[in-house]
């Protein structure tokens, strides 16, 4: 079986000794006709991936950043269509793995085979659901599979270690790590038990782990790469084009090359 984009971006990472940096942004936030510059930008400024979120008004997974850029997004218009349509755009233009994060209502909403048929013609690589347990996932798995598409799975600090290696065993992509317990957004520390978390989530997942939630610091970035293949930043960054701050995001994520010698 060929190796996805996803695979590809993890195996020439890992060849090189190098970090994934993979920066969340909310689709529709500042306008869906900006979301295509938003990518560019992205990747321009040394993305491994980049993941998409699609606003819904129920997001459990979303601390007030999110939340808000998400109520913005929604009054403006934004829904699953125009979204999917503006990402096949991008598809043209962008190399590098594109993830979309939905919760479940919405992908029902649109029509489960729909919707993998058109993201897969978008050029999407992986979907990430949050409230899809593995017990349920069957009713979308067959479809994604076949159409080549990564269900980007999800850990937490209270997930058991048994479960990690059910979780971890499935799918070719990256396995997501919640690094707190909660929501969301930025945080100033961290749980005790998280470094000897990640180490022993890395010793027994397959695949690629990655760390997200409430990373939003150089300081977080180089401390949490020590022990997993790299981060996922959410909150930070969709806070920085909220505010226009693109030469801080672009140091941020320069500075994330240099602390995890990815120059």
């Amino acid at each position: 079986m060929n190796m996805n984009r996803i695979e590809q971006t993890f195996s020439i990472l890992q060849s090189n000794n190098k970090k994934a940096f993979i920066p969340y942004i909310l689709a529709g936030d500042g306008g869906l006709n900006s979301l295509v510059d938003r990518l560019s930008i992205l990747e321009r400024f040394g993305a491994s991936a980049i993941e998409v979120g699609v606003p819904f008004s129920d997001p459990v997974a979303d601390g007030p950043t999110i939340q808000q850029a998400g109520l913005r997004a929604l009054q403006n218009g934004t829904t699953l269509k125009g979204i999917i349509a503006e990402l096949e755009k991008a598809r043209e233009i962008i190399s590098i793995p594109i993830l979309l994060m939905t919760y479940l209502n919405p992908i029902y909403s649109y029509g489960i085979d729909k919707f993998v048929h058109d993201i897969r013609s978008a050029g999407v690589d992986g979907c990430i659901i949050p409230d899809l347990p593995i017990e349920e996932e069957e009713i979308i798995t067959p479809q994604l599979e076949e159409a080549q598409i990564e269900l980007i799975r999800l850990v937490t600090l209270t997930t058991p270690l048994e479960r990690v290696k059910t979780i971890s065993s499935k799918g070719r992509g990256f396995l997501y790590t919640v690094t707190v317990k909660g929501i969301t957004g930025v945080r100033n520390e961290y749980d005790a038990k998280l470094q000897q978390f990640l180490k022993t989530v890395k010793e027994i997942s397959p695949i690629p782990v990655m760390a997200g939630f409430g990373i939003s610091t150089k300081e977080q970035m180089a401390e949490l790469t020590e022990y997993c293949d790299g981060v996922i930043v959410g909150s930070k960054i969709v806070d920085l084009f909220a505010q226009n701050g693109l030469s801080e995001m672009e140091e941020l994520m320069s500075s994330f090359k240099q602390e995890t010698k990815l120059v």
